[in-house]
């Protein structure tokens, strides 16, 4: 069933934790008992022949809740920083002290094997020279060479205000001028001029440099940079920072088996990589941001705004800290200050943007999987889904529609009906989306026969004409090879020429093709490659093989290969070089989707889904958490993957339900659906063949017995039910920099037994949201309609319209209204006369979801 302008069953909830707090108390005991016996394999057990799941008696008792890993007892004084970090430019071999102390290093010896044994003396680092609080002037009080590279002898030191709540710490080499983001990609949005800050700052002179932010109402330091090893050289640059607690949250994106980190010396790389997100490594995105909850409950944001390859290196208490490492660029560092976590992060997303508010539709279930090879077959699960009752609003296609893999074509033996099937889908109320990739194909015999499928198609010639693909060293258009072999790849950072490219072939796609869709997937665009760099290679310089590596994962840890999977890093772009540039490529290319389909339709809001993001992109794209292995393990990750990527702010954002990899078991995935009921973003999507190579089973809401058809059923109907609630919270995100997903630490401000939102005298208030579902600036221009609900003493429900700029469908109308852990309404007071209580209005205590 589709929900455009489907309103005719409204509800109200006013415990607002429930979304995802009842779905994982539900799960924990199952998750955390697979978690702890979880393989590569990952089988799940069901009773012999049945193929239907065990019960909760049959799994067992859950073990107690793993911990993080904890820190042995060592000799540190303080925080301290390793002066010889891993780098894989070098051949892996133990740190000995001979060669720390030919460092001018302190050699120490840890009781805690995770410790650096080489770490650096206090006086290392840098001293102030000049200046006053706002701006600075420090020199090199270190060696004069790190990895073979000059230290830059004087830097620049520059400390703005950003408003009451926020602040910028900007470190720049003196008389150079490093890659900087440029604000074409991302512009920090300047609050209005502080009149009462809530912090103050202090310079550090001795042993070295620091800057120091002191809350002023309870004297925390929330950023204290002055700690030994500063180091500023064109390809390394190193800064550490102590913390004022040990919960940490944020840096991304990784897999990270508890929201809370793992402080206990561990490093995580932040560079864009077209990795599975089946272990802990750097993957599609680059966030690098963090939250730090304070004591008192304050909290505090720190982005750093460089995108460069980076790591991060975490040490635990007493002495928590924040090593950061990165190989170009500047250290432009914009501290927020919240009363909260809630207002810590409506800091940062005021200042790199609010996120896109998502079409009404697209909070519905999604059916999609790669591999469906004909239309068939696609109507067939379709189809299926639809006779058996499943809500679901949109159909999705994979690769397997174009021509070979070539963007924008319509394979004309195995999909040419797919335009009629596609109006057909539209006529029964339901959405289109598909996927590009950002690899053109390029191979002279493979183009010219796209070319004869599709009339007309000549995306690569066009791109040549337009100047649009990135060149190599040698300013020759970059060869790579993905999906349809040879390919290039669109200089996304161009943003005017590359839309106009873009819109132009989305344009063709429509006209030509007949495909009318409702939304543009992009993916591949880490930007991802089957080949090293290029398809002949990378030369050998200072771009492509840097002298200090982070700890990427690559393949072959010890390669030490930036462009392993990717581009060459000396690839020239519009921006700078893909050195600089690398982790903004899908960004970027989700800000010209976004472009390209608001001038192809200007009433509309945008549908672009992206797999690889950095800050800011949430402002044009949604994301999903990328090809997931069907493990129970990673049930549980999306959990925090979710929870992380509400803190970058995105909160339309969900995992694969049941697994992308691998063969979906059928408990692990009846499980799954229970959960991904409560996902933001809510889509089956699995792997089924590739070249006619058969992967994994079907794994659908149909794909197995009636039994389990009929609970997913069950639960997806849930998920319909508390979709105007959710869009409600959409709303909130857009305009306010809220969570739509949040952990318990955004909402039990209050002691952990306050477990509803109702005061001392049982009352309580919300709001609904409700546009027309897919118009573009509902709210800035005043189109929708919002109502504000006010429960008293737990027996009286008042309903008042605060803003009425839009008028709903005839069919809206308030048929039930439900209660959690409240007794029956004794009367209500001004029902809005626009959506008049049905002759049936009943009040219903919540007892269950059914």
């Amino acid at each position: 069933m589709a929900t455009q302008n489907n309103w005719g069953r409204h509800t109200f909830f006013m415990c607002v934790l429930f979304l995802m707090a009842a779905a994982a108390i539900a799960m924990s005991a199952i998750v955390l008992h697979r978690m702890l016996n979880d393989d590569d394999s990952d089988d799940s057990p069901t009773s012999a022949g049945t193929g239907r799941p065990v019960s909760g008696a049959e799994v067992g008792n859950p073990p107690t809740t793993p911990t993080r890993s904890t820190p042995l007892p060592d000799s540190r004084q303080g925080a301290v920083v390793d002066c010889l970090p891993r780098n894989l430019r070098e051949p892996r071999q133990d740190v000995t002290r001979g060669e720390c102390e030919r460092r001018q290093c302190i050699w120490r010896i840890a009781a805690n094997s995770r410790a650096p044994k080489c770490v650096f003396p206090d006086t290392v680092g840098y001293k102030f020279q000049t200046g006053n609080t706002n701006h600075l002037k420090i020199s090199r009080t270190g060696p004069e060479e790190v990895y073979g590279m000059k230290v830059h002898p004087e830097v620049d030191v520059t400390v703005e205000d950003y408003g009451d709540n926020a602040l910028r710490i900007y470190f720049r080499p003196s008389n150079t001028q490093p890659f900087e983001i440029p604000e074409e990609a991302l512009k920090i949005n300047r609050p209005a001029p502080a009149t009462n800050k809530l912090y103050r700052v202090e310079v550090v002179k001795t042993p070295t440099f620091g800057i120091k932010v002191i809350r002023n109402s309870t004297g925390s330091v929330v950023f204290d940079s002055s700690l030994p090893g500063l180091t500023f050289s064109d390809q390394f640059l190193q800064i550490s920072t102590r913390l004022p607690t040990d919960n940490v949250y944020g840096f991304g994106e990784h897999n990270h088996r508890r929201y809370r980190h793992d402080m206990n010396w561990k490093t995580w790389t932040i560079f864009t990589r077209d990795m599975a997100p089946v272990d802990e490594w750097n993957l599609y995105g680059a966030h690098p941001v963090y939250m730090n909850l304070e004591k008192k409950g304050k909290a505090n944001m720190v982005f750093l705004k460089n995108s460069n390859a980076m790591e991060v290196t975490l040490q635990p208490s007493p002495y928590p800290a924040i090593t950061y490492r990165t190989i170009g660029g500047v250290l432009d560092f914009y501290v927020f200050l919240g009363e909260n976590p809630n207002h810590a992060l409506q800091q940062y997303i005021h200042a790199i943007g609010h996120p896109a508010m998502p079409p009404y539709w697209t909070l519905g279930f999604h059916l999609l999987r790669w591999g469906y090879e004909t239309l068939d077959r696609m109507k067939i699960i379709n189809e299926r889904n639809v006779n058996a009752g499943i809500p679901f609003d949109a159909q999705w296609g994979d690769i397997d529609y174009m021509y070979k893999k070539f963007d924008y074509t319509v394979d004309k033996s195995t999909f040419k009906e797919l335009p009629e099937f596609v109006d057909q889908v539209h006529k029964e109320g339901k959405k289109f989306v598909v996927i590009v990739d950002c690899g053109i194909g390029s191979r002279e015999d493979l183009y010219l026969e796209a070319k004869n499928n599709s009339a007309g198609y000549r995306m690569y010639e066009d791109g040549l004409e337009m100047d649009v693909f990135v060149k190599n060293s040698s300013g020759q258009v970059l060869v790579g090879k993905v999906w349809p072999e040879e390919s290039v790849f669109p200089d996304f950072t161009n943003i005017e020429n590359a839309t106009k490219f873009w819109k132009k072939w989305i344009q063709y796609f429509n006209d030509t093709e007949r495909v009318h869709i409702d939304g543009l997937w992009i993916d591949m665009n880490e930007p991802a490659n089957f080949v090293q760099g290029s398809v002949t290679g990378c030369p050998d310089n200072h771009w492509n093989h840097p002298p200090f590596i982070p700890q990427i994962f690559e393949g072959d840890r010890d390669s030490g290969s930036l462009y392993y999977k990717t581009l060459c890093m000396d690839g020239v772009q519009h921006w700078g070089s893909h050195y600089d540039v690398h982790s903004l490529y899908g960004h970027s290319e989700s800000i010209v989707t976004y472009n390209a389909l608001v001038e192809l339709n200007p009433n509309k809001r945008p549908f672009v889904m992206t797999r690889s993001s950095f800050a800011g992109t949430s402002k044009y794209a949604f994301k999903w958490l990328g090809d997931n292995g069907s493990q129970w393990r990673q049930l549980h990750w999306s959990i925090v993957g979710m929870l992380e990527f509400q803190l970058f702010g995105f909160p339309l954002i969900g995992a694969d339900i049941c697994g992308f990899w691998a063969q979906a078991q059928y408990e692990m995935c009846l499980r799954w659906y229970q959960l991904g009921t409560f996902y933001p973003f809510a889509r089956n999507h699995n792997i089924y063949k590739n070249d006619g190579v058969e992967y994994a089973r079907d794994q659908d809401p149909t794909a197995w017995n009636s039994t389990f058809t009929d609970i997913v059923r069950r639960y997806i109907r849930i998920r319909y039910k508390f979709l105007p609630y959710m869009y409600s919270q959409f709303k909130e995100a857009h305009i306010e920099a809220t969570m739509v997903l949040r952990s318990l630490m955004f909402d039990r401000l209050n002691p952990m037994g306050l477990w509803c939102a109702l005061d001392e005298t049982y009352s309580a208030s919300g709001s609904l949201y409700v546009d027309d579902g897919e118009s573009i600036d509902s709210y800035t221009t005043g189109k929708y309609l919002e109502l504000k609900f006010e429960l008293k003493e737990g027996e009286h429900l008042t309903i008042s319209v605060v803003h009425q700029g839009y008028t709903p469908p005839g069919n809206l109308s308030f048929t039930v209204i439900e209660f959690s852990g409240l007794p029956d309404m004794t009367g209500i007071d001004d029902f809005p006369q626009r959506i008049p209580p049905s002759p049936r209005t009943q009040w219903k205590k919540w007892v269950n979801l059914e």
